[in-house]
């Protein structure tokens, strides 16, 4: 249909017309009709290199096998229905398996059917043996209890094993890989690139806290927002991460921090103390999950809903709900729909600004949302459990309902409503916004988190306040009875900080894509590795112009149309003049 539409879109100045009458007037001779052949050809084979710029994703082959309603649709398919316990027993048996490949997932299963062994009574040894990470939940069912999966499932599963790589319905338990991961000089952040199946690359942040880690995750591949101070929001929006593509960002963290935690845990074998050694193991274990990585998580709502869902899942990553944050530019209907299907994780409120006028220069995506219905809407999330224990069928009323200062001092402390606010020397950043932004709060005991700007290669100049300027900021929020903090900032020197990921891009020759990775290496290795690429590029585009079937057949019978339309204008113009 595209292809339709672009060589319908040819105008006549495109092919040496200056109007459609020309064709109907005398015209050269046949060799204008050789000419115009190799015009449309090259406009065609112009067209279609163009083409090969890739700007979107594409379908996921294999799917990941973590995306549980693209599994289920597909068993489905297959005349294959499953209860949730079933998938449930599924899925935790993936889980405490460390999420192995396919194939051996499918011959262990196999192999205790054969042996008439459940996996409830593998012992914890055996599993914790094959497992990649530590799980918080290793054993999570009762000793003695069966779940043996249908039978209908393990053939479903050895068949999908045997099938095809590029089969619509092949599955894979983990369709991504780490690129690249670098940590920062203090050992306390960790950047991960993500390369997706289809090339797309996305970011994943690694922040070890006191005796805790946090994991920064993507949503998307790019960003429609186009937030001034964001280089993310510069690439444009490619598509959506699935909910298995959301999950196995955590998949490849755990790997990472279980390699850690082993690695020190040997080097330091017969030196620690009881005490360190049950802190380091703690260490070995995401218990935070953000969403604010790449990409609006709101405007991939069922995916990233899903993800949420398998994350507080207590049979899987079995993190605490508190521990799940949503963060949003302000897409407010898909606020109150979090609000409505999951109140029970957190809600950050990217507002970066006091007032609609401020709001709408650095995040453009503001326009027609106004500031005050994304502070009500934010505020419905913070009190929404409160609201659930007051009312006995909340779903019937979702009006507004007026809490006391101590109903709502309650809800605060638990952090479920955050406003993130990002500090630009600026407008948004002085004394007098801050009176503003406390004013917008005021009597809701928001938590207001303040972000020191993270330097990043955007087209506008900007920089963050001074800490002295921050602190004074911080009060006068802090005065309308917000609580306001300044956020910690970790992995300034791989370009990680929480809150703004960032696609790092060199300038003129230094330029790298995102599919590149977002770690330069050497400058002189980058280069020629980026040589490479483009040669390697151009080889396969003209490969696939000249060995594309349909491609090649389409310039063949529109040369000759077009052809033959010239010689029979040309011939009944001479007979007319012969007349």
């Amino acid at each position: 249909v595209e292809d339709a539409r672009s060589i319908s879109g040819l105008r006549c100045r495109d092919i040496g017309l200056s109007s459609l009458g020309d064709l109907i007037f005398p015209l050269p001779s046949i060799l204008i009709s050789i000419r115009f052949s190799s015009a449309f050809s090259t406009k065609i084979s112009t067209m279609a290199a163009k083409q090969q710029v890739k700007r979107f994703r594409d379908p996921l082959r294999p799917k990941p096998i973590l995306d549980r309603a693209a599994f289920d649709k597909a068993l489905k398919a297959n005349g294959i229905t499953l209860s949730d316990i079933h998938l449930d027993s599924f899925y935790q048996r993936l889980h405490r398996s460390g999420y192995p490949p396919l194939d051996e997932f499918v011959a262990e299963l196999r192999r205790e059917v054969a042996e008439g062994v459940s996996y409830d009574d593998v012992s914890v040894a055996s599993v914790a043996s094959t497992t990649n990470f530590r799980t918080k939940n290793s054993v999570s069912s009762r000793p003695g209890r069966k779940s043996q999966l249908p039978k209908a499932l393990l053939e479903f599963l050895s068949s999908n094993v045997a099938a095809e790589a590029d089969s619509d319905e092949k599955f894979a338990t983990v369709t991504s890989k780490v690129q690249l991961h670098q940590t920062s000089a203090d050992g306390t952040t960790t950047k991960l690139a993500v390369e997706l199946q289809d090339g797309h690359v996305v970011e994943s942040v690694l922040m070890r806290h006191e005796g805790r880690c946090t994991l920064c995750v993507s949503s998307q591949v790019g960003c429609a927002m186009g937030c001034t101070f964001c280089a993310t929001g510069t690439m444009g929006i490619r598509g959506n991460l699935s909910s298995g593509e959301i999950l196995e960002q955590l998949v490849h963290a755990s790997k990472i921090l279980a390699e850690e935690s082993r690695d020190n845990i040997i080097a330091q074998e017969g030196t620690d103390s009881n005490k360190r050694q049950k802190k380091q193991k703690r260490m070995d274990l995401i218990r935070n999950i953000v969403f604010m990585g790449m990409g609006e998580p709101l405007n991939n709502y069922h995916n990233v809903l899903a993800a949420c869902k398998a994350m507080i899942d207590r049979r899987l990553w079995n993190l605490a709900h508190s521990r799940v944050t949503v963060s949003t530019v302000g897409v407010t209907s898909r606020m109150r729909d979090l609000t409505r299907d999951l109140p029970e994780v957190n809600l950050a409120l990217s507002l970066h600004a006091p007032n609609q006028p401020m709001r709408e220069k650095i995040v453009p995506a503001a326009k027609g949302t106004p500031i005050e219905s994304l502070i009500e809407a934010l505020d419905c999330h913070m009190m929404a459990l409160t609201k659930r224990k007051l009312l006995e069928n909340p779903q019937e009323d979702d009006t507004a309902t007026d809490f006391n200062v101590e109903e709502r001092q309650t809800a605060s402390k638990k952090k479920r409503a955050m406003i993130e606010y990002v500090m630009l020397t600026g407008d948004t950043s002085t004394l007098e916004a801050a009176h503003q932004l406390g004013k917008l709060c005021q009597g809701r005991h928001l938590v207001v988190n303040l972000i020191p700007y993270n330097k990043t290669d955007v087209k506008d100049l900007l920089s963050c306040p001074s800490e002295e300027h921050m602190q004074e900021f911080r009060r006068i929020v802090s005065s309308y009875g917000s609580f306001c903090s300044i956020r910690r900032t970790m992995g300034a020197d791989i370009a990680g900080a929480c809150g703004q990921l960032v696609v790092e891009q060199e300038k003129k020759k230094q330029v790298l894509d995102i599919e590149d990775g977002p770690f330069p290496k050497d400058l002189k290795e980058s280069r020629i590795a980026a040589t490479r690429r483009k040669k390697t590029s151009d080889a396969n585009s003209r490969e696939q112009r000249s060995t594309d079937p349909r491609l090649r057949q389409l310039t063949v019978a529109t040369a000759i149309a077009a052809s033959l339309f010239i010689v029979s204008a040309s011939l009944l113009v001479l007979q007319r003049r012969k007349r």
